[in-house]
């Protein structure tokens, strides 16, 4: 599938955003993984994504191989060393598999580099043309919390199948996909009392605005709690949820995975879809493990969210999770950590004209969480 190559006519939806960017949307997300071979074979496998791309001692990349598959609008980097010693594999060790780096499309990356540069970011890498017979790209890039960057991408001038250095994978094995459409958002996990610091560098250094806030009233269960703040580019296209721990009685979820993960990172990639039963369903038969609820919850469900269009048999039967506010509602389910440590999950989510994060479902997510962390001895 060809990457578009020219920026999209987007609608400012949040007037608050400086939003001097600007972000045209997330064009892949690089995940550091111990086997990028099995991980691409996993995400093609379980989650539906297609091969798209590939870089290794094949095509001159030395020091590491990465496997690109995508699905939708969603594109995932799986990148593994191949040889000891290397940034690459201090990362795994330290972090276990998980996100590097998100890629965020531009029409200017050397602009964008400046502009985040000039205001306080710390640069991660100088703007770099890279070449080959498709045409150019651009990319630069910036440290955020932790060992995660954000590249920018300018790719206005390229027509390959995804950026110089890479060649089409081309492969005899291609599961159907499962209907994942784009990333919604990803949430960003941050230590003690630094959400706010964090939340200031999305205003002031990337022009973002805030959402939402969620404390730990809002957030919270019998045991455990967590604060929370939604950022936003202007086009509503590019959200980072901020999560920092709250006292509690016991561990949450974002301490167990700061002491896993070793610092702050990315916990969960959000992906729509336009039929969640349909995309749960088969995830499901392909092995993708999901949290799940008590049969309480749907038992006065209708009551708190009114009437949606679904069916309520195939949504209690898949565990899926319903909230509603002022602009519609919103269907969403969690699988349960993809990796050894208990770190990155993967959320599932359909809009149906809502706006938020679900908001209402937060008790129950959490207590669901609670009990893997219990199972685990971690809570």
């Amino acid at each position: 599938m060809d990457v578009s190559v020219t920026s999209p006519d987007i609608e400012k939806v949040f007037p608050d955003a400086e939003d001097f960017l600007p972000l045209n949307g997330t064009d892949y997300i690089e995940l550091y993984v111990s086997n990028s071979k099995q991980a691409a074979h996993f995400y093609k496998t379980a989650f539906g994504f297609q091969s798209l791309a590939y870089a290794g001692l094949s095509t001159g990349s030395k020091d590491c191989e990465s496997y690109v598959v995508q699905q939708g609008k969603i594109r995932l980097v799986l990148t593994s060393p191949l040889k000891p010693g290397t940034l690459i594999g201090k990362h795994i060790d330290d972090h276990g598999d998980g996100v590097k780096s998100v890629a965020l499309w531009v029409d200017d990356a050397e602009k964008s580099f400046q502009e985040t540069v000039k205001r306080g970011a710390i640069p991660y890498i100088e703007p770099v043309t890279q070449k080959d017979e498709f045409g150019e790209t651009k990319k630069s890039g910036i440290k955020v919390f932790g060992d995660t960057t954000y590249l920018f991408i300018e790719r206005k001038n390229y027509q390959g199948t995804f950026l110089p250095g890479f060649v089409k994978w081309d492969s005899n094995y291609n599961p159907s996909p499962l209907g994942l459409e784009y990333v919604d958002h990803m949430v960003c996990n941050v230590g003690w009392n630094e959400m706010n610091k964090w939340v200031e560098f999305y205003a002031k250094v990337m022009g973002f605005t805030q959402l939402v806030s969620f404390d730990d009233k809002d957030i919270s269960t019998e045991y455990t709690a967590l604060m929370s703040k939604v950022m936003s580019n202007g086009n509503g296209r590019i959200k980072f949820p901020v999560n920092e721990p709250a006292e509690g009685k016991k561990k949450s979820q974002v301490e167990e995975y700061l002491d896993f993960y070793h610092g702050p990172g990315i916990q969960h990639i959000a992906v729509a879809t336009n039929n969640i039963i349909e995309t749960v369903t088969a995830l499901q038969s392909r092995g993708v493990e999901f949290l799940s609820v008590p049969a309480s919850y749907y038992e006065d469900l209708l009551d708190r969210v009114g009437e949606i269009d679904e069916d309520l048999k195939p949504i209690k039967e898949l565990g899926i999770l319903v909230d509603r506010d002022d602009e519609g509602y919103l269907l969403q389910i969690f699988t349960k950590p993809i990796e050894p440590r208990p770190t990155l999950f993967f959320e599932i989510i359909q809009r149906k004209g809502a706006k938020s994060f679900g908001k209402g479902n937060f008790k129950a997510l959490f207590e669901a969480i609670e009990r893997e962390q219990e199972l685990r001895g971690t809570l």
